[in-house]
């Protein structure tokens, strides 16, 4: 991530709070900032969503949401919305950023559609677009992208899941008919959790292991067709998954293959090929750079996930804070109670989410912009792909757990109406829920990430010991060799006696926290890399041993990473905003993300010796005390700038009804105290 400048220094901390009008952010601009370079196809489908025709319908059968959700995808074809990202030579328009853009916003219309359109033409139709060539193209891309065909990307398996490597489906190349053999050779092999196999699909992308003259040569992805109009084809059979938690728009389902002869071109051969002749050839000579060069191809599924997780995180705070701004309740003093958002307990449930809300926006554009840039051919090489996955495997995993807390914080925030479904925020939770293991589960994404830092640290540090690791633990955050020595203990020791702003002063600039942010990531990496060395001498069980044993810290450093990653975008995304009292207020939400991160690893940076006692509490003090009270004038126009419309969020209590409720209830008890006819209450209260 690119390092920018510290944003210029702020007035010192006087313990008064500036005065700064409530409608101080311009937040028409900061709208507009947050829809990003791809701002056209996310207002397209934004324009798309203000008809009833694509919003979720509540209390709909099962069977009677399937068919809403696949007649919504023949409207979405019928308004030009599928083709972006396919080649021109099939009327598409090769805008890569711009597809996931617009796909992301879906999700304000029904999860269901979202994800079922994902299914038909970002995984169905892209494989067959990124790992076919011309042949399948022309033949293929037509049907999938008029919904002629419907189709399920069969890569899962009921005993593999994001181990695709390990999938037990095989394709056997028979070269005296010049097919390939599909096979499901036990009930684990089965393809599992499909999208329109229990029902709608027609052809399946089919992943096997491709085996041909005697020899594996490991995954390939193979088009099939699976059904007609009469049922499955021979030798294909399958199951209805049945009701799930969420989603249930989506007919998803299982597949399994009895030899199934398919013709040897529905190979899709882009990264691998067997002639007539049953010899293989491949433009890849490493088996496993193959492999994820395949998959790698796949990555926009990570990329949508993260965006959509944005969209609705966005969209359950903008219901939130709504309410939290007009339901009152506890009596303030005479005919007044206080409204919800005064409260500080209710800031520090909503703010600090909104705060990451924000800087998982900004990161979302990061990774979209690399997204294009590798997939438009502009920085196609195997360096930004690899850089473009790792990010992939960071960002989707936080933005889809942080949905998940935010959906539910925010129903609880709105008490019984959230419960409501006509509020959305209940049928929103149970649907993004599965976001968690879609594309790969949380956990083994988060790994992957590790390995790459492990591996990026390796590269650099092959052979040196432990000093050098040490000295380059400190170089990468300046001012953390004091870290290995007293001198920083006892510098914040000295410096915390005296107010909290004086005390929290050190650590509340962008270069203070980018250090203690920083620091934590390499500090964690070098660790373990310490501790994961000896793996190098040992036999193959006994490294996986090793790992396994530290596979939690791993873990826990790829998410420092990935948050990481996040701060850094909120804070370059500072420079991009003009106005200075706008600006001014996304800078204190940067500060409440970033002193938040800190907050809540508070045990590590005590431990590690990176903030004294003093100053630890002194944050938390300062989130309190400072950042709460300057953002809450400015919670509602911030979530305004969100962009959306009644329409988009479809939530009873975010349409000012809870206002005029409240304002009732206030001039009825206003005009009953006047008249003096009110009722004395039984104990007076104290003068």
């Amino acid at each position: 991530m690119t390092q920018l400048t510290d944003r210029p220094a702020v007035p010192a901390d006087t313990g008064v709070l500036p005065v700064i009008a409530t409608d101080a952010i311009d937040a028409h601009s900061l709208g507009e900032y947050l829809l990003g370079t791809w701002s056209e196809a996310r207002k397209h489908s934004r324009r798309l969503l203000l008809n009833s025709d694509f919003h979720f319908v509540d209390g709909l059968s099962v069977d009677d949401h399937r068919k809403r959700v696949l007649w919504q995808l023949g409207r979405l074809v019928e308004e030009g919305s599928v083709h972006r990202a396919y080649p021109k030579s099939v009327g598409g328009q090769e805008d890569h950023g711009g597809n996931i853009a617009s796909f992301e916003e879906l999700v304000l219309g029904d999860p269901s559609m979202q994800i079922k359109s994902g299914v038909q033409w970002g995984l169905f139709g892209a494989a067959v677009m990124h790992l076919g060539t011309e042949r399948h193209h022309t033949r293929l891309l037509p049907d999938i992208l008029s919904l002629k065909v419907p189709g399920a990307f069969a890569m899962t398996e009921t005993g593999h899941g994001s181990d695709v490597a390990s999938i037990g489906t095989t394709a056997t190349f028979d070269e005296f008919t010049d097919e390939f053999i599909l096979h499901t050779p036990f009930r684990a092999a089965w393809k599992d959790y499909l999208g329109n196999a229990a029902l709608h699909g027609r052809a399946a992308v089919v992943f096997a292991q491709l085996i041909t003259k005697g020899v594996n040569h490991g995954v390939h992805a193979f088009y099939v067709p699976i059904r007609d109009n009469k049922g499955f084809l021979p030798g294909i059979g399958g199951e209805d998954d049945g009701i799930k938690g969420g989603l249930n728009g989506i007919d998803n389902g299982r597949l399994h293959f009895d030899s199934v002869r398919v013709p040897r071109e529905n190979l899709l051969n882009r990264y691998g090929d067997v002639d007539e002749n049953g010899d293989y050839s491949s433009p890849i000579d490493s088996p496993g750079r193959r492999f994820f060069t395949m998959l790698g191809t796949l990555v926009q599924g990570r990329v949508s996930l993260d965006g959509a997780a944005v969209v609705a995180s966005k969209a359950a705070l903008t219901i939130a804070i709504r309410y939290g701004s007009e339901r009152r309740q506890f009596t303030g003093g005479d005919v007044n109670e206080e409204v919800l958002l005064d409260y500080g307990r209710h800031q520090r449930r909503l703010l600090p989410r909104l705060a990451q809300t924000y800087a998982m926006s900004f990161a979302h554009e990061v990774f979209l912009t690399a997204f294009d840039g590798v997939f438009s051919g502009r920085t196609d090489t195997d360096q930004d792909r690899e850089d473009l996955e790792t990010i992939a495997a960071a960002l989707k995993p936080l933005s889809t757990w942080a949905a998940l807390d935010i959906l539910q914080e925010s129903r609880e925030a709105c008490g019984g109406a959230g419960f409501l479904a006509e509020n959305r925020l209940t049928q929103l939770r149970a649907d993004l829920d599965i976001y968690a293991t879609f594309e790969g589960d949380n956990n083994v994404l988060l790994q992957l990430v590790a390995k790459r830092l492990l591996t990026d640290y390796s590269r650099s540090f092959a052979k040196a010991d432990a000093g050098a690791l040490a000295s380059y633990v400190a170089a990468q955050v300046g001012e953390a060799t004091y870290h290995r020595s007293g001198l920083r203990q006892l510098a914040q020791n000295v410096a915390d006696f005296g107010s909290t702003a004086r005390s929290v002063g050190y650590v509340r600039d962008a270069a203070s926290q980018r250090q203690l942010l920083t620091d934590r990531v390499h500090t964690m990496v070098a660790t373990l890399a310490g501790k994961l060395r000896p793996a190098q001498k040992m036999s193959k069980p006994e490294a996986a041993a090793l790992f396994n044993r530290h596979q939690n810290e791993l873990i826990e450093a790829a998410r420092a990473h990935g948050e990481l990653l996040q701060w850094e975008a909120f804070t370059d995304a500072l420079d991009g905003i003009p106005d200075p009292s706008t600006k001014q207020v996304l800078t204190w939400l940067r500060d409440l993300f970033g002193l938040g991160l800190i907050e809540k690893n508070l045990a590590w940076y005590l431990i590690h010796g990176r903030l004294s006692a003093q100053r630890a509490e002194a944050i938390t003090a300062y989130i309190d005390d400072r950042l709460l009270p300057r953002l809450r004038p400015h919670a509602l126009a911030l979530t305004d700038a969100f962009g959306f419309a009644p329409e988009h969020l479809r939530s009873a209590i975010a349409t000012g009804a809870e206002g005029v409720r409240q304002d009732e209830a206030r001039s009825y008890y206003a005009d009953l105290l006047a008249s003096g006819t009110a009722p004395v209450p039984e104990k007076k209260p104290r003068r």
